[in-house]
């Protein structure tokens, strides 16, 4: 065997093992997180179960349709942590140094790393593009479903209810079979400055999927309107009077937690760009959306490509250590993540150019990064204790 073919052999091997080094770190961290951020929205899934009934087959429905959109926020950090922590494994057991000595340079530990990261990127783009607008439409049409099916459960002859979030009901009769009630007072406490207090001698409930309202006709009766302070208030006869009930007012836990655009795939958001006038605020969500989901894959790229030179860099032996390097460089990050999104939802930045500046920040920063690290030096950026006292 020649001396290009061993060389070629000890790269593949090299390869190998690095990607051996990886691929836990990265199962464990995506575990991890996804698991803390479902644990954060157990609260309102728990109230569901008890306070509405909703069964355990809809609340893992509910759980399966979050899920993208948590892997998509936790793909970029979960990504970073699995190099840095390999490379800080390699590193404080003076591996690298082994590898540097016999001629290996920090860019030819690199080949495994980026097919990993574009394997992450992969991922990321199909969650992105694919399971996010699904996921999103089905939680809330399955929130909807829920709470149709529901309303008349919540409420109950001659006794206070409150079916839907600050809206209280009172009625002497009500036909489940009809969705008709009779003798019906009702107190609508959604607005925060205002009462209205509805009482009617018929009301009928009329679910409307499309719109994602449900929607409460009365026949017959007196509105009264009364201000929180009670300095002023008004009284309004009708015939007919309908009170709608939104989405964001059935299950407000977990109902808004995402904007309309997120619902909508690539398609869908290229059609509604065409019909709304540029910059407007609904143009400039969809325009974000649109392009997030190819910034945010690119983020996961970089993110890999990044944690070498971090990971070369940390001198401690524990692994939390390269965590909480990782979480402080996602942090930054998803601050200009977020902060992008504002200025370029109002239009002071357009969103062609703001959704891709944490993307520069990162490709900045994978520059500086592996110039020090080639180079010998340590990177000033980290705290003096993380980091390798070699170097200037």
């Amino acid at each position: 065997m020649g001396k290009g073919e061993n060389w070629s052999a000890l790269k593949l091997t090299l390869y190998k093992y690095i990607l051996s080094e990886i691929w836990p770190n990265f199962l464990a961290s995506l575990f991890i997180s996804v698991f803390i951020v479902l644990a954060s929205k157990l609260l309102p899934i728990t109230e569901l179960i008890i306070s509405r009934g909703v069964r355990a087959v809809q609340v893992i429905r509910m759980v399966i349709y979050l899920l993208p959109d948590i892997i998509t926020f936790a793909l970029p950090a979960v990504t970073l942590i699995a190099v840095v922590v390999a490379f800080l494994r390699l590193s404080s057991d003076s591996e690298i140094i082994a590898l540097k000595s016999s001629g290996v340079s920090i860019y030819q530990m690199l080949p495994p790393v980026v097919v990993f990261a574009f394997l992450g990127f992969l991922i990321a783009i199909i969650v992105s593009i694919a399971a996010v607008p699904w996921g999103n439409k089905s939680f809330k049409n399955l929130v909807f479903k829920i709470a149709e099916s529901k309303a008349d459960l919540g409420i109950r002859e001659r006794i206070f209810c409150e079916p839907f979030d600050n809206v209280i009901f009172y009625i002497n009769s009500f036909s489940s079979r009809e969705k008709v009630m009779k003798g019906v007072f009702v107190a609508d406490r959604r607005d925060n400055d205002i009462t209205n207090t509805i009482i009617a001698e018929e009301a009928m409930i009329f679910p409307q999927p499309k719109q994602r309202i449900i929607t409460l006709h009365f026949l017959k009766g007196t509105i009264f309107v009364a201000e929180n302070n009670l300095e002023t208030g008004r009284t309004i006869r009708f015939n007919t009077y309908d009170l709608n009930i939104g989405l964001k007012d059935i299950m407000a836990a977990l109902a808004s937690r995402e904007k309309a655009p997120k619902e909508l795939s690539v398609g869908e958001l290229i059609e509604e760009l065409g019909k709304t006038q540029k910059g407007d605020v609904r143009y400039n969500e969809m325009m974000i959306d649109l392009l997030e989901k190819f910034a945010i894959p690119l983020a996961v790229f970089l993110m890999g490509i990044i944690g070498v030179p971090l990971g070369a860099q940390i001198k401690s032996k524990g692994r939390s250590a390269g965590v909480r390097v990782s979480l402080g460089v996602f942090f930054v990050y998803y601050m200009c993540l977020a902060g992008a999104r504002s200025i370029c939802e109002t239009a002071a930045i357009s969103p062609a150019i703001g959704v891709w500046i944490p993307d520069l920040f990162l490709l900045i920063s994978c520059i500086y990064l592996f110039r020090r690290v080639a180079n010998e030096r340590s990177v000033k950026l980290l705290p003096r204790f993380f980091v390798r006292s070699q170097g200037l």
